[in-house]
């Protein structure tokens, strides 16, 4: 059962989180419900990236461990703000889970021969994602906010839902 979530389970949980940072920025969620999300995040990833550490260690697995890897102190960064309302290591923590997953889609659709599309052209979402969103943070109530969290919402579950259904 444990090794059926963690092959499944990131295809529930990568849109959940974007859908749950949307909210967020939509002032639809109390501070103290998204810091709780965050150390929940933050457990999830440390505890899956133990148990599947032997798992990954070399091609595509390596580089999704170094995401796992690099997105726990993002989001503990997450943390960080939302306990000293930081409203710029916010921003970042946003930005760190746009750009890395990016980076790990884009090298996976390098390296694949199963629907390498659905990862390059997830990565690109993602990474225009980061550009709408850096273009509205600053404005208030942003359309710009939304589309580029949506951007990478979209781009990041097309990856994953590929690595799920293909491997």
């Amino acid at each position: 059962m444990l090794r059926g979530l963690r092959e499944n389970g990131p295809v529930v949980l990568v849109p959940l989180a974007w859908t749950f940072a949307t909210a967020a920025h939509l002032g639809l969620l109390a501070a103290r419900t998204v810091l709780i999300a965050h150390v929940v995040m933050a457990t999830i990833l440390a505890a899956f990236a133990a148990l599947s550490w032997r798992e990954m260690t070399d091609g595509v697995l390596l580089v999704w461990r170094r995401v796992l890897v690099v997105g726990i102190p993002i989001t503990l960064a997450g943390i960080a703000g939302l306990l000293g309302d930081v409203e710029p290591l916010l921003t970042a923590t946003v930005v760190g889970w746009m750009v890395v997953p990016a980076v790990g889609l884009a090298y996976t659709g390098r390296r694949v021969d199963r629907t390498p599309w659905a990862y390059t052209g997830g990565a690109a979402a993602s990474a225009a994602g980061v550009v709408v969103y850096l273009a509205g943070v600053s404005l208030p109530a942003s359309a710009l906010v939304l589309a580029g969290l949506t951007l990478t919402n979209v781009g990041q579950t097309a990856g994953i839902v590929a690595a799920v259904r293909d491997y």
